[in-house]
């Protein structure tokens, strides 16, 4: 069984309050890319029964047992009986992107093992045990574009339809943690939502929808910055980073032939079918 573990852009990012658990409460736009992970799952072949998980393309820092894919295939034991599985993942989407491809990984892993062991499980059910893997991974079980609040959890479909434009996606390498991301940022209620601003035509979204981490991120990376001037210099409509960083991308109109623009960064261009 093999499925492709899709990513996201961030399309603003409002960071509104700070909870009394310790996180915060955000309100954004969740739209899916095509650029993608392929994940494979299928019986081990260890003699002794144990899962097993390989990676390979993109290397992850960590130990292999905390990857995403083996917490969820944790968190399905404990809730259905899976047999010892092999996994494997071929990582194509960079980390420390903010294109919530981890998540993406782990979503699809649940998804997966369902089908797999006849779970039977509802999506309803599997976006909450994705919620217990991470603030983004819900948007992965349906993947359809979302308007999103609460930590990134509490997700409704939005009519958003970028059919037609191309969008280019450059990553420099730099990586932002998520931790850092917040720690320089002061919470504020939006004035108008996000669900209200993305119906304008694309062209004003320039000067109406933000992503709050760039004040914070900007001065510590400025290549970043650099990268965002650049997309709207070559004629987006609009640009932006996603999520906490360290990715930028922008909205044409047009085709692109771009890279490279910086040397060292990770393209993807897409045509939004």
């Amino acid at each position: 069984m093999i499925a492709f573990p899709n990513c996201k852009i961030n399309i603003g990012l409002n960071i509104v309050a700070k909870r009394s658990d310790g996180f915060h409460d955000i309100e954004t736009i969740f739209y899916p890319l095509s650029l993608c992970d392929a994940l494979e799952v299928l019986p081990t072949t260890k003699q002794d029964g144990e899962d097993e998980f390989i990676l390979e393309g993109m290397p992850l820092d960590g130990d292999p047992q905390q990857n995403l894919c083996m917490k969820a295939l944790r968190l399905m034991r404990s809730v259905a009986h899976v047999d010892p599985v092999k996994m494997v993942l071929l990582k194509n989407t960079p980390s420390g992107a903010g294109l919530g491809g981890g998540s993406a990984d782990a979503a699809f892993t649940l998804k997966m093992l369902n089908a797999y062991c006849n779970a039977g499980l509802s999506d309803d059910q599997l976006k909450g045990m994705a919620a217990q893997l991470g603030s983004d991974c819900s948007f992965f079980i349906s993947g359809s574009p979302a308007y999103a609040r609460g930590k990134g959890d509490q997700l409704t479909e939005v009519t958003l339809n970028l059919q037609g434009y191309t969008l280019l996606l450059v990553k420099p390498p730099v990586f932002v943690s998520t931790a850092g991301a917040y720690s320089g940022v002061t919470p504020k209620p939006s004035e108008t939502s996000l669900n209200t601003l993305i119906h304008q035509p694309i062209s004003e979204w320039r000067n109406t929808i933000r992503n709050d981490f760039e004040k914070n991120i900007f001065p510590h990376y400025p290549i970043i910055s650099m990268i965002k001037e650049k997309l709207y210099d070559m004629g987006a409509l609009y640009a932006s980073m996603s999520g906490s960083g360290s990715s930028v991308f922008g909205i044409f109109d047009h085709p692109m032939n771009a890279a490279p623009l910086f040397p060292g960064c990770f393209y993807h261009e897409e045509k939004i079918s």
